[in-house]
Formats: C-alpha cells, structure tokens, sequence
C-alpha cells in the first residue's frame, strides 16, 4: 500500500509477524527511467529492503514497456526474489499514464508489459496484482489475456475498477478466476484480495474457492501481529495485536525507524496515518491521537508516546 507498506513498516512486520511473502510499495518504472538523479534517489528508497523480509516482490507500475523490462533489470540487480505488475490501481494519476486498471482496457499492452519483465529479469517470477474487471467482470477475457503470457501468479483483488472499494469484496469471482485457470491447465498461482480480516478468515476463503493463497492489505494497518497467530501467547484480542503498552512501543519503533530510513527524503506527516491505526479501543486513545496528530517530527511524537507509558 502506497505511503503505508514502506521499509520501515515492512521491517517491523517482518520482526513481529512475517508472511510468507511480502511486496513493496508501488513504483513508478517511468520515474526510475526518467526522473533527474534525485528522483531517481528518492524513488529507489520504496525499492530499500532488509534481508528479514525476504521473500520480498518489487512492484511496479507504467504503461511502457522499454521502462518495464529496465524496471525489472533494476529489480534482479537489488537482489529481489520477483517482480510485480500492478494492473489493478484505480488512482486517477497513474491511469492517465495509461498504467495500474487501465491496463485492463489495453490487454495487448498488458501482454506486452508481462514479456518486457521477463526480459528484463530472466531468473525472477513475473506476478500480476488486478482486479475482475473495469465497469464489470471481465474475467473471462482478462484473464484469459494475462495468463496466455504464464505469469508465475496472478492476485485478483475481488472488485471491479468502477467499485474502488466501496463494496464488498466478491470472492466469487476469484472462484471464477481458479476455474478458468485450471480450465486452460495453465501453471500460474492465483491469490485472492479484498476484505480478508485475518489468518482464519483468510484460510476459510482458500478453502472456499480454491485460490493457491490471500494477499493481505488493508488488515495489516497497525497490526503488524497480524501474521503471528500459533507464534504468541497472552494476546488480548481476536486480532491479535497484544495490549496499549506493547502496542505504544511498537509504535514508537516504528517511527524512529521512520526517521532512521526515509526521514529528511519524506515527509514525517506519512507516519501519522498509522496513529489512528496503532492507537485505538482503550480510554484516553483520541486525546493521544490529538496530540500525535499536532507533531511535526519523530521526536516530538516519541516524547509524547514515552510520556504517556
């Protein structure tokens, strides 16, 4: 998730409750290729990794696939474990580059963009993040467009562009989407995204349509516990985050390690959206989001968290 899934959020997931595999955050391949040398600086800090995170996925969006295959190539050379193609961002900005749903108009170019990542990083699995269809599922076709270019795995997130996220996730039509895979006996793996709560809620939906695995989003927001279930003991909710004072450290991690790798490149007002997502559910929570909301650096936001312990 933009600005959310960061390395410094990626760092502390990966310490207190590591995935099975983990992606960036969303790059411009058109920015890598063409932005002056301090673009290209800043744009490289969402490509910043640890080894603890590893299997880690390189994202990419653009609609040219020359930026693409040297997108990829940048990729191999930082030592990712894959590359993926996002087909599916409903952001205005990126579907005026004819990028991220937009391609879902454009599957001829969609094809050509899976085969210039390849060629640009032969010895990595090329994956797809997308969506059932623009104004309405077009799996039938879309898919079916994708996977003639055998990406190693193809995540639907459960909504069409038109429905954002505004409805429900239809896991229904991830059903459809393993059923057209297996159809046409194609290797690629299907993961399915959109509305999954937790670990339980996420093994009840494989289970229910047949989909190799679930990419989790919006749930790890503030729950970086959120992959630890069976690893840890004592926690006080069904979403596994563990009490306000293990909670309010962690957070206090997160933004020194905020300050540590992004801070002086971006803008520490990034790190508020997570106050809300850390801090909630116990009295006295809105007050300390108030006063975290007023702070304009990351030490003025660990002196208020250090007090309030």
């Amino acid at each position: 998730m933009a600005d959310v899934t960061d390395a410094a959020f990626r760092h502390i997931i990966a310490k207190y409750g590591k995935p099975d595999v983990m992606w960036t955050e969303f790059v411009s391949a058109d920015g890598l290729a063409l932005a002056p040398e301090e673009g290209k600086r800043k744009l490289l800090l969402d490509l910043k990794y640890s080894e603890s995170e590893r299997p880690i996925v390189a994202q990419f969006f653009t609609s040219s696939p020359e930026h693409m295959r040297l997108a990829a190539q940048l990729a191999a050379s930082l030592g990712f474990d894959g590359v993926d193609i996002n087909m599916g961002c409903p952001d205005k900005g990126v579907e005026k580059q004819g990028a991220g749903a937009a391609l879902m108009k454009n599957p001829k170019l969609a094809r050509e963009l899976i085969r210039a990542a390849k060629e640009g990083a032969p010895s990595l699995p090329i994956s797809i993040k997308t969506r059932i269809g623009w104004n309405s599922p077009e799996l039938e076709t879309w898919l079916l467009e994708i996977l003639k270019e055998n990406p190693a795995v193809v995540t639907i997130h459960a909504r069409t562009r038109k429905e954002m996220s505004k409805v429900p996730a239809r896991w229904e039509f991830v059903k459809r989407a393993v059923e057209i895979r297996n159809q046409n006996q194609c290797p690629t793996l299907i993961l399915g995204n959109g509305d999954v709560k937790d670990i339980d809620d996420a093994k009840k939906k494989v289970e229910e349509t047949g989909c190799d695995g679930v990419m989790l989003g919006r749930a790890i927001f503030g729950n970086p516990w959120l992959f630890s279930r069976g690893k840890r003991s004592g926690l006080e909710n069904e979403d596994l985050r563990p009490g306000i004072e293990e909670r309010l450290a962690v957070l206090v991690e997160h933004i020194k390690l905020f300050d540590e790798l992004l801070g002086g490149v971006k803008n520490f007002s990034i790190m508020k959206k997570h106050f809300k997502a850390y801090i909630s559910g116990f009295d006295g929570a809105a007050d300390l989001r108030g006063k975290l909301m007023e702070t304009e650096s990351a030490t003025e936001a660990v002196e208020i968290l250090c007090k309030y312990n």
